[in-house]
């Protein structure tokens, strides 16, 4: 609106607070540079370290043209004494974005064009005070989906009974209009409601609806039932006129990757969707027994198959969130005797990380087994890529019954993968019915329509397009305010 008005006007300028590891900051950066692209704004991304050394973080920093996008790489915060080691990722993340506050104030301070707007996740909604401080609007990027957005924001309105029903009788927990969570579904927070770490998760949700808007990685023919929910039953509360912006997908860039150039050469040998990628997201861990499972199940199959591996780690199914580096192993000391030599032909075995977006975008890729976190999920529907659904932490248990049950494009193991290890035979069921099967036709078929829903959203005068536009719209119209008002208007 504002932007085509005859009065020059300041180009908004857009703060974006990222939390560590990578799967928080791969959408902050594609939502900032479709802001910066598509809608004009200019945009800076703050992001939070890990005291860890991350080679993949530095290496996708590096791939971000600066010209346009300015990346602001906060100094890392030591919560080594604040936080027990074997605390969860969640609890790890809230803890160093609270401690990066000051550190957040000070870089903000230092911009020599004062942001216009402030936009955090779910793990950043104290940082909205510092937007209140500076009189920047403020929006809530929910980088998962809205189903679990409605979990998050309706939280405040589960009561002591409610979740005691859900933790201990295994009841479900009913939102208004969405599908309620299953136990087997829940989130690592609801079990801890009775501690003080509930009443940090309940007062960040309480914090959203103070936002001036919520953007939600979705779009609205993927989720239609759970956003006509939210905008129907008023989940954000009767004080909140917070509007949704649902504008997914927001996932990775296809770019060329010369560290991955080997797979991509040996993908290129391959028939048209054929092979199964096996990836658990960028820290995903198994144990020794599963990850010998896992390759015998993958050796029975007979399906061609890239695995990125990574050593077992016993208990921690998050043990690589923060060490995400490069190892050299071949897998010799965890595999199972005889198994790099007797899948040679069919199999490609990857240490530690794989240029994924490129990798799913292949012709050759007909399958995915995936951990579910949301931006692998998402890749692997644009991408026409149907789905093994093995949640291990945070939302994923959520994400591989949406994927399953709701939009039909993944199968998943009889019980949680994290809660006991998934044996050979169910394994290599899973592969060939998704990959070969007959009764797998309508998972594959699903998953195409998807893609075509999500590139229509997408596209110019699209869902997604629009709700984008709307959400920069508000940004021109708010800085136009603001200089009628210096004005004396």
């Amino acid at each position: 609106m504002s932007k085509s008005s005859t009065m020059q006007i300041t180009k908004p300028h857009v703060a974006m607070l990222a939390s560590p590891g990578l799967g928080h900051l791969i959408p902050v950066l594609e939502l900032a540079k479709r802001l910066v692209t598509h809608h004009n704004l200019q945009v800076t991304v703050l992001v939070v370290a890990s005291d860890a050394s991350d080679e993949q973080l530095s290496q996708l920093l590096h791939s971000i043209n600066q010209d346009f996008l300015n990346i602001v790489l906060l100094p890392s915060v030591d919560i080594s004494a604040i936080v027990d080691p074997d605390a969860s990722i969640s609890i790890k993340i809230v803890v160093m974005m609270h401690e990066s506050l000051p550190l957040l104030r000070s870089a903000i301070s230092a911009m020599a064009i004062r942001p216009t707007a402030l936009i955090v996740d779910l793990f950043g909604t104290e940082a909205m005070a510092i937007a209140d401080e500076f009189e920047m609007l403020k929006f809530v990027f929910i980088a998962s989906n809205a189903w679990f957005f409605a979990v998050a924001i309706y939280t405040p309105e589960f009561d002591n009974k409610a979740l005691a029903e859900h933790v201990y009788q295994h009841q479900p927990l009913k939102i208004p209009g969405c599908t309620p969570i299953k136990f087997k579904d829940t989130l690592e927070i609801f079990p801890l409601f009775e501690t003080p770490i509930y009443d940090g998760y309940l007062n960040a949700s309480r914090l959203m609806s103070s936002a001036n808007g919520i953007l939600v990685n979705t779009w609205e023919d993927l989720e239609p039932k759970t956003l006509r929910a939210y905008r129907d039953s008023n989940l954000l509360g009767r004080n909140s006129k917070a509007p949704v912006y649902p504008i997914g997908p927001l996932a990775r860039s296809v770019q060329p990757s010369t560290s991955g150039k080997e797979i991509l050469d040996w993908l290129n040998k391959q028939p048209r969707e054929s092979v199964l990628y096996v990836s658990f997201g960028s820290g995903g861990t198994l144990s020794a027994k599963q990850i010998v499972e896992l390759a015998l199940g993958l050796e029975l199959s007979q399906q061609r198959f890239i695995w990125v591996v990574r050593p077992p780690v016993e208990n921690d199914v998050s043990g690589s969130y923060f060490s995400v580096g490069i190892d050299s192993s071949d897998g010799q000391d965890f595999l199972p005797d005889g198994f790099l030599a007797r899948t040679q032909k069919i199999g490609l075995l990857v240490p530690m990380w794989a240029p994924q977006a490129e990798i799913l975008a292949h012709q050759s890729v007909g399958g995915f087994l995936t951990h579910c976190g949301w931006n692998s999920a998402l890749e692997s529907i644009i991408n026409g890529v149907p789905m093994i659904a093995w949640p291990l932490y945070a939302e994923q248990k959520m994400n591989a019954t949406m994927l399953t049950e709701e939009l039909g494009v993944a199968v998943r193991s009889k019980e949680m993968p994290s809660e006991r290890v998934v044996e050979r035979d169910e394994i290599e069921m899973m592969v060939r019915k998704i990959m070969v099967d007959k009764e797998g036709y309508a998972i594959r078929n699903k998953v195409k329509e998807l893609q075509l829903s999500a590139e229509k959203a997408s596209n110019k005068g699209g869902s997604s397009f629009n709700s984008l536009s709307r959400l920069a719209d508000d940004c021109w119209s708010f800085v136009q305010t603001l200089e009628v008002k210096a004005k004396g208007g």
